[in-house]
């Protein structure tokens, strides 16, 4: 299996102001892509791992007995970058608009956050949180049966580190992701953010993986395993 970059489903110029062109541009073709070619280069020095998916990967990160440390790092790390990024692309739209939510993420988010407004805030500090470089994530506890917001470091991912968790928003805190436009003002990145966050995708994500107890499924090519996309 060769995994590829996807398309966006929206230009590079689309998330302004919020987020710059040249972001988008560096940050989709120059970022994204060096974690593809760094997974395709390493799996093909573990010729017994056939056509795993990213999930799989992400999963199995006490299986990789028969490599080196330094290869299963270098694996979990660029399954985590292309996993990742494919996800907060399809978080965010032009055309974001939070009464687009649906009702049952709604009335999740009033139920273990009191608000909607109060999630955001959590999130908000969870994001500023993040010593260096990674991620924040809005996650729903299969386990639980309720929704928590947790925190990555560098490409991981929860799954990789609590299986009851299916994360379903994402946010990229790395500074590549902000810096040509916010430089070292992180909070204000954050807060503009919010204004890109496609709802009706998210709340699709919630309904036909979290509720069903699966986690996202990204394709090869970076491209969401759902009939809405």
């Amino acid at each position: 299996m060769v995994f590829s970059l996807p398309s966006l489903l929206y230009q590079y110029n689309e998330l302004e102001p919020y987020i710059d062109t040249e972001t988008m541009e560096i940050h989709h073709q120059k970022h994204h892509q060096t974690y593809i070619n760094n997974l395709n280069t390493a799996l093909s020095k573990v010729p017994s791992m056939v056509d795993p998916s990213l999930v799989e990967i992400l999963l199995s990160t006490n299986n990789f007995t028969e490599i080196s440390a330094d290869l299963k790092k270098t694996i979990l790390n660029n399954a985590g970058g292309h996993y990742n990024h494919s996800l907060f692309w399809v978080c965010m739209s032009p055309n974001s608009n939070v009464t687009d939510m649906l009702i049952p993420l709604k009335t999740q988010i009033e139920k273990d956050f009191q608000s909607f407004e109060n999630m955001k805030n959590i999130f908000n500090s969870k994001a500023l949180s993040v010593f260096g470089s990674g991620w924040v994530w809005l996650c729903y506890n299969t386990n639980q049966q309720k929704l928590s917001i947790t925190t990555s470091l560098n490409q991981d991912n929860p799954i990789s580190f609590d299986t009851n968790l299916i994360p379903f928003l994402c946010l990229d805190v790395w500074e590549h992701a902000y810096y040509l436009k916010y430089q070292n003002k992180r909070k204000d990145y954050v807060d503009q953010w919010w204004n890109t966050v496609d709802w009706k995708n998210v709340s699709l994500f919630y309904d036909e993986y979290a509720l069903t107890g699966h986690h996202i499924r990204v394709e090869a090519d970076g491209k969401i395993g759902m009939r809405d996309l």
